[in-house]
């Protein structure tokens, strides 16, 4: 992994020199670019708060100078700041991104702002074209172990009721609800007691959908609201950032294919679901889905019931799941390096199928539909049973320190060309094939 990370933060430096190393907002995609373009630097982010500034990339080759690039950002001789610089590589680089997302690395432990902040300083890389790759999917990790810290722990929480909850949540996922839009879906008391917490906390606008439409119509009034007729929900749900869903159906009334929509229309902008319905309102595979963040009833009352005393207990939580976390991480790194030669070993005996098919066509005489099908079906069966071993031993051996012999024996023995491994997407799944 050619990842590094150098900066400084609250723990390592005053905060006069840390004023010497932010970089403004406007300035912030111009320093990205350097940083994506300085030599040996393949990708690039960075993030500049009050308590911290770093920068992220990954290396081409496994070498990087950090200290040059600051060199030359700040016009300033890197030397005169060392007691207060800290540099991580490879796999330390991966934890502290880790930790950073799940503010295990704040200066109030816990506190949601950080994530918020990261998120957008990845838009930003995003939006210069500084992340493409493997560094788009170590920040896409960092952002999902970020959630499980904060679904599985309790480090950040003191409130003490649910409406309260729900909305100490929501300004975890986005930071700050100044302008952010909520849809609530139920006309009910823990709903109406949600939108008084929201609205305390700045949200924009607050959208009412509720199976009476007069009701609905009621609600929205006390907020300054608009009210939705419930048969334009799914048409309409995906205005807002937030949704808080309560109403007593018998069955989930938001689906994955709902959320894969609405993620669509709102061109991969994040939504929060608050699920406060038993039963549930929302399917539980919503939350596989990128961009969209489900807590249900029993989430929230896991936080109601923590204190803040608990929250040395639930960093050492925490700790632990970023541990397990990096060691997941990397283990998908290395199975990256064999998609290549998996895709290459497919495309390869692809081709040699139907090179022989073609051969044989003439001799074969005209065949029917069925006939066509059945050589079809033989011959891709005969391949399929070719591949199982060596792709076997190829995703097997990823997991192990020699898979880089596993590899190039394979390579060797059906003679295949290289491909560039950046052929994968930042999900680390290649972009065809069954790796996928």
């Amino acid at each position: 992994m050619n990842f590094f990370v150098i900066g400084v933060n609250h723990k390592t430096a005053p905060v006069e020199v840390r004023e010497r190393f932010a970089i403004p907002e406007s300035r912030l995609p111009e320093a990205t670019k350097m940083l994506a373009t300085y030599p040996g630097i393949e990708e690039g982010m960075i993030v500049s708060t009050c308590n911290r500034v770093e920068m992220v990339a990954r290396s081409v080759n496994g070498n990087a100078d950090m200290r040059g690039f600051l060199k030359q950002l700040y016009n300033i001789d890197p030397a005169e700041y060392e007691q207060y610089l800290y540099e991580y590589r490879s796999t330390e680089a991966v934890r502290h991104m880790f930790r950073v997302a799940s503010s295990l690395d704040s200066m109030v432990v816990g506190e949601p702002q950080i994530l918020g902040q990261v998120k957008e300083a990845y838009a930003t890389a995003r939006a210069v074209g500084a992340v493409s790759s493997q560094l788009d999917a170590l920040l896409t990790r960092a952002f999902a172990v970020a959630k499980r810290v904060r679904t599985d722990t309790s480090i950040a929480s003191s409130s003490v009721s649910i409406a309260s909850v729900a909305v100490e949540l929501a300004k975890k996922i986005f930071g700050s609800l100044q302008g952010r839009s909520v849809y609530i879906v139920g006309a009910g008391k823990m709903c109406e007691l949600a939108a008084r917490h929201f609205v305390a906390h700045g949200v924009g606008k607050i959208y009412v959908a509720n199976r009476t439409y007069e009701r609905g119509v009621a609600f929205a009034k006390k907020f300054n609201g608009e009210a939705v007729p419930i048969e334009h929900l799914y048409e309409t749900v995906d205005k807002a950032d937030i949704v808080l869903s309560s109403t007593g159906a018998p069955v989930t009334i938001f689906r994955k294919e709902h959320g894969e929509k609405f993620l669509s229309r709102r061109k991969n902008r994040p939504m929060f679901f608050l699920d406060i319905a038993v039963p549930r309102d929302v399917d539980a595979k919503m939350n596989d889905l990128d961009g969209i963040f489900v807590y249900d009833i029993d989430d929230l009352q896991q936080v109601v019931q923590s204190h803040m005393s608990d929250r040395k207990e639930e960093a050492a939580h925490a700790e632990a799941i970023v541990n397990a976390e990096v060691e997941k991480f990397e283990e998908r790194l290395r199975t990256l390096d064999v998609v290549p030669t998996i895709v290459s070993l497919q495309e390869h005996l692809e081709t040699v199928r139907q090179a022989e098919i073609d051969r044989l066509r003439g001799r074969l005489g005209e065949l029917s539909p069925e006939q066509e099908m059945a050589v079809d079906a033989l011959t891709k069966g005969i391949i399929n049973k070719i591949m199982h071993t060596p792709i076997t031993t190829l995703k097997t051996a990823a997991k192990e320190p020699e898979s880089t012999t596993v590899i190039e024996l394979v390579r060797r023995i059906f003679n295949l060309h290289e491909k560039a491994k950046d052929e994968t997407v930042k999900t680390g799944s290649p972009q065809s094939g069954p790796g996928k």
